[in-house]
């Protein structure tokens, strides 16, 4: 096991933003040497595709199972002009692994093999104060203890063996727990100012420290969850239309990646000719 925790960062901005400007990168290297047999003539696409089949067999990482949630439940069941995908969101004390936004918010809380459910209910406390869904995202062997430990509002979802989704329990809506300053904080100074100014109030002129003080004060005017509402509709505007568009034309291996990187726009030209070229050592 120790071996292959090298694995958890090969899939990383850092190496695709390497491998995208032909730079050398020591862990592709290492892993590429260590867990793909005969590599030396094979594509950079057929080695990333060989890694993350090693991967989804032998050593199911968080970011297999993300990947995973974006290809299967967001992009093939759902229409990726209208629901976005965001990932480590920062909420309360915590950072939610996955969160898709459609008409409504949804926090995807993943449990892999390689962790434990230590924090599972500090983590479900943070986010039950901004979205109304949670639901927990594990393997077969652990689906008991997650039952044990969470309460039955919470879903739970199942990857499979066989990397299909298999939804254990759906997720019972709750906004009894929403939270003004937790959605305040989750908020970019330009989000929650689009959001005082739509509910017709006029953006605070004192001097900067107490700006945020005076902002919250007026958020809180408003119906809480009415706020969260618009603030689901700010969090889509996150994800840039062309950066979807980009990720739905790269193999599926590596979207997971693409999608939550905007800089990646200013790779556009080089995916086809990277992934096609031969590896070398």
């Amino acid at each position: 096991m120790m071996n292959n925790i090298i694995l958890k960062r090969f899939f990383s901005k850092a190496i695709l933003h390497d491998l995208l400007s032909e730079k050398q990168n020591d862990v592709f290297d290492c892993v590429i040497e260590r867990y793909v047999p005969d590599p030396m003539g094979k594509t950079y696409n057929e080695l990333i595709s060989e890694v993350y089949s090693f991967i989804g067999k032998e050593y199911r990482t968080e970011y297999f199972y993300k990947n995973t949630l974006l290809n299967k439940l967001m992009l093939k069941k759902h229409d990726y002009r209208k629901t976005i995908a965001l990932t480590e969101l920062p909420i309360g004390n915590s950072k939610a692994d996955f969160v898709m936004i459609n008409g409504k918010g949804v926090v995807y809380e993943i449990k892999t093999e390689l962790d434990n459910l230590d924090r599972i209910n500090s983590q479900i406390s943070d986010y039950q104060k901004a979205f109304s869904e949670i639901v927990i995202v594990t393997y077969e062997d652990n689906i008991k203890k997650v039952k044990e430990a969470v309460s039955e509002n919470i879903g739970i979802m199942q990857l499979t063996k066989r990397k299909a989704l298999k939804t254990i329990r759906e997720p019972k809506s709750d906004p009894s727990n929403f939270d003004y300053y937790t959605i305040f904080k989750l908020l970019r100074k330009g989000e929650f100012e689009n959001i005082i100014k739509s509910n017709g109030f006029l953006l605070p002129e004192v001097v900067q420290f107490q700006y945020y003080k005076e902002c919250f004060n007026l958020l809180q005017n408003i119906e809480i969850e009415t706020l969260q509402a618009q603030m689901l509709k700010e969090l889509k505007k996150r994800i840039k239309m062309e950066v979807v568009e980009l990720s739905l034309s790269v193999p599926v291996e590596l979207r997971g990646l693409t999608y939550f990187d905007n800089s990646v726009l200013s790779y556009q030209k080089s995916f086809d000719s990277i992934l096609n070229k031969s590896y070398g050592g």
